[in-house]
């Protein structure tokens, strides 16, 4: 596995000491499964969606939560009275139990989740605060100048 030196970015960057941890977190072995199959789409500079294929789900079987910037949606599929006895000649409909997890940039929240013909879609904004928006520095005159 090939290690990343951030110690450079170091230098110049302030305050980011977390990026090395996501990084690694990011390269860890242990991958996600690829299923559901997800899109995550940005559609203006501060909204995204993510659309996840759950066929076969129900509305009551899935979970969305979201906490310390991580989203977790989660499915468990609730066997029903007959389907246990079903037989397959061939099963390419998962029905099987899912957790995905997706890792949320600072002050992005989950404005709103909708089930529709097998399809998840959940909308996402990041909203910053007024107090981390860029500011206006305006130029006065200090005493020195006035003293000359």
């Amino acid at each position: 596995m090939r290690t990343v030196d951030l110690s450079p970015l170091y230098r110049s960057f302030i305050g980011f000491d977390h990026l090395a941890s996501l990084m690694d977190a990011a390269a860890r072995t242990d991958k996600q499964p690829s299923f559901p199959p997800y899109n995550i789409e940005a559609l203006d500079q501060d909204k995204y969606q993510i659309t996840m294929a759950i066929a076969g789900f129900a509305e009551q079987e899935l979970s969305i939560e979201s906490e310390n910037n991580t989203l977790k949606v989660s499915g468990v599929k609730v066997d029903k009275a007959g389907h246990s006895e079903r037989r397959f000649i061939h099963q390419g409909i998962a029905e099987r139990n899912f957790e995905r997890k997706f890792q949320l940039g600072d002050h992005v929240k989950v404005i709103s989740a909708q089930l529709d013909n097998g399809l998840l879609v959940i909308d996402l904004e990041r909203e910053i605060p007024e107090a981390l928006k860029p500011q206006k520095i305006t130029i006065g005159k200090g005493k020195l100048l006035e003293d000359k």
